[in-house]
């Protein structure tokens, strides 16, 4: 395993979720070498964990990683005693937040941090950090290194076992172990869902319908299912980590309520293990606004929600978000050479907020600029940037 953003200090419990293959499990045990393991994908440390969960627990230990607790909930209460009374110190790990983030909600809260493992940020594998997204800029050099890597990033995605392969066959085909396992089969059996060919439909659709609003009926109608159980798949998705969703932007005095959220794929190596055909301009939104969202989940954009902005006549921002009291507005064009039609929506959202807002385009050339006062930034920025 390369070394991940993720920070994590020891002698602190800790709750981490991703998706399943973001590299929980390697992560934790390279990091706490001392630490007693145990996983409830194994069938007898599950049973023993549902059956006798204060003696699964008191046998770990003082330092243990518990991986996959999602799969027994009701485990956080024997962690707890053991944090309170024993002075014991847990690392769990959870690839759905099903039922899991209440339970440790209502028994750890104050004892245990929350942290996420995303699948890892464009260049992870190769460095820490170098540069801040969009303060610094790469010189010309890092930019035509990174833009040489950047089709493949957008294509296979980050999980991090595709990312150590050696050739593109090699990651297509981890991928599509991962769409009959990972993304299928575990999360119908993590979710309690009966009909795969129409989860498959959910996804297909999903990818389809990248960057338009998530109407619900629609994809009941085109998935064949009901509305209540396609209403419980998306959900399901969300809470296996695989997708995220962006709500509806609002400001000022008589501030507009949308609805209807986008959905978008936690990873771009999902969109290509399913097959679905799918748009180059949809492929790079869900790559950028996917690596923004895995930096807000590490922490390194300080805000609770990523959002877009749809105006009342129609007028759509791809991205709007505020870190540190600043406002930021994004754009995301497939074109080398951005023109005033490219940033058009960025420059009437500024007119319209009552409030400084940072507005960002970025787009498929080598070079950094700017037209009337939007910063234009290579997508390939995106490597090592936070």
């Amino acid at each position: 395993m390369f070394e991940r953003w993720l920070s994590l200090t020891p002698g602190q419990s800790y709750l981490v979720l991703g998706p399943r293959r973001s590299g929980k499990t390697t992560l934790l045990r390279a990091r706490f070498p001392d630490y007693k393991y145990a996983t409830l994908d194994d069938l007898d440390y599950l049973s023993w964990a549902q059956q006798d969960p204060k003696g699964f627990v008191l046998d770990l230990g003082k330092q243990a990683i518990i991986d996959e607790i999602q799969r027994a909930p009701k485990l956080t209460v024997a962690v707890k005693y053991a944090i309170d009374n024993q002075g014991s110190c847990f690392i769990m790990t959870g690839s759905s937040s099903l039922k899991l983030l209440d339970a440790a909600s209502d028994t750890l809260a104050g004892r245990i941090d929350i942290k996420h493992l995303p699948t890892a940020c464009f260049g992870e594998e190769q460095s820490r950090s170098t540069h801040s997204l969009f303060k610094d800029q790469l010189n010309p050099a890092q930019i035509k290194k990174a833009h040489r890597l950047l089709n493949r990033a957008i294509e296979y995605g980050q999980f991090p076992e595709v990312l150590t392969q050696a050739d593109d066959d090699a990651r297509h085909k981890i991928l599509n172990v991962y769409k009959n396992s990972y993304f299928t089969r575990d999360l119908m059996q993590l979710a309690n869902l009966e009909n795969q060919e129409g989860l498959l439909a959910i996804f297909h659709n999903l990818a389809r319908s990248l960057g338009s609003h998530l109407e619900v009926s629609n994809f009941a109608r085109e998935s064949a299912l009901s509305f209540p159980t396609t209403k419980k798949y998306l959900n399901a998705l969300g809470q296996s980590q695989l997708t995220f969703r962006l709500l509806g932007y609002q400001y000022g005095p008589t501030k507009r309520f949308i609805k209807a959220a986008k959905t978008y794929f936690c990873d771009n190596g999902i969109i290509h293990g399913l097959g679905t055909r799918v748009s180059k301009g949809q492929l790079l939104e869900n790559f950028v606004i996917a690596e923004i969202e895995k930096r807000r989940k590490l922490g390194f954009i300080q805000c609770d929600q990523l959002y877009y902005y749809k105006s009342a006549a129609g007028r759509e921002i791809d991205l709007v978000f505020e870190d540190k009291g600043r406002l930021y507005a994004v754009e995301i064009k497939s074109t080398t050479n951005p023109a005033d039609k490219d940033i058009s929506r960025l420059k009437k959202f500024r007119d319209e907020v009552n409030q400084p807002v940072d507005c960002i385009l970025f787009y498929t050339g080598e070079e950094y600029g700017s037209i009337d006062g939007v910063k234009l930034i290579p997508v390939a920025a995106l490597r090592c940037g936070v």
